[in-house]
């Protein structure tokens, strides 16, 4: 017990890492150098002698002793966690739902005041959140997370499903349309929301096109300045039915007829979440609008 002590700092962060599966991404979401998360890493591997993660191109996975570590550290930390609800005031109930910019903008937000006039007694608290992980640490009750709805670190409940395909600027897509795929893909530079993401390789192999391996891929984590930039003209993102205005405007262009049909937004609720009242609102109500 006084080694857990001694490395509760470290074991946290260790934690946090393994949520994100990126040193990168943890770092800022730590608002953290990624050196000083690396160092705070080798540090903890080596006071307790083993490699507690193995280091990937694009992020990094945990060893079979950083999974038994893992799997003691949330027994000890949910303990805890669950003790302090005790001392939580009841008397007003605090809903935090997690949720991009892009999402809330172009979606939640015209609808929100129905969930308030029908739950009056709940305090709602919107989370504006460029990286929907690692929900608990951050207080957050649930969240509206897009994807494959492949992740278990969470319970998740499908939502709204929202094929997402590639769109470009009109000048993009001029050349798209003279030079064909192959020879763009060279040439364009493809906008992703996180260094790990796999939703370009995803799309890349549904339309029958080779893995991308050019290393200027620009990442920009908030999802509507990631439209603007497609628009400037930075490159080519995969977006959904939410950007139909912009398609509408002439802004942006349906690049490809091929879509990831499995992705779109699904409710993504931390472990015993699921059992708040206000969050069983919540979800009854979201549900009713997909």
């Amino acid at each position: 017990m006084t080694q857990f002590f001694k490395h509760h700092d470290s074991l946290r962060l260790f934690m946090e890492i393994a949520r994100f599966s990126s040193f990168s991404d943890a770092a800022e979401a730590l608002n953290m150098t990624k050196g000083a998360i690396s160092y705070q890493v080798k540090t903890l591997e080596s006071d307790l002698r083993v490699a507690l993660f193995e280091r990937k191109p694009r992020g990094v996975v945990l060893t079979n002793e950083g999974q038994s570590l893992l799997r003691t550290c949330r027994v000890h930390y949910e303990g805890v966690e669950t003790a302090l609800e005790v001392f939580r005031s009841p008397d007003v109930p605090m809903l935090t739902v997690g949720v991009s910019t892009y999402f809330a903008s172009r979606w939640l937000s015209p609808r929100l005041m129905g969930f308030m006039q029908a739950h009056p007694d709940i305090q709602l608290r919107i989370q504006p959140m460029t990286r929907l992980f690692d929900l608990k640490a951050q207080g957050v009750d649930l969240a509206i997370r897009w994807g494959d709805g492949m992740w278990d670190d969470v319970e998740i409940k499908p939502f709204m499903p929202c094929p997402a395909w590639p769109v470009g600027n009109p000048e993009a897509a001029e050349k798209i349309q003279q030079s064909g795929w192959v020879e763009a893909m060279s040439e364009l530079t493809l906008l992703r929301d996180h260094d790990d993401s796999n939703a370009w390789s995803d799309w890349l192999n549904i339309a029958g096109l080779e893995p991308q391996t050019r290393k200027d891929a620009l990442i920009i984590p908030d999802p509507n300045v990631r439209v603007q930039a497609v628009i400037d003209g930075q490159g080519i993102a995969l977006n959904d039915d939410l950007v139909a205005q912009e398609i509408h405007d002439g802004k942006l262009v349906r690049l490809s007829e091929v879509g990831l049909e499995s992705y779109g937004y699904f409710l993504a609720i931390p472990p015993q979440r699921h059992k708040h009242d206000s969050v069983t609102a919540f979800t009854d109500w979201i549900l009713q609008h997909d």
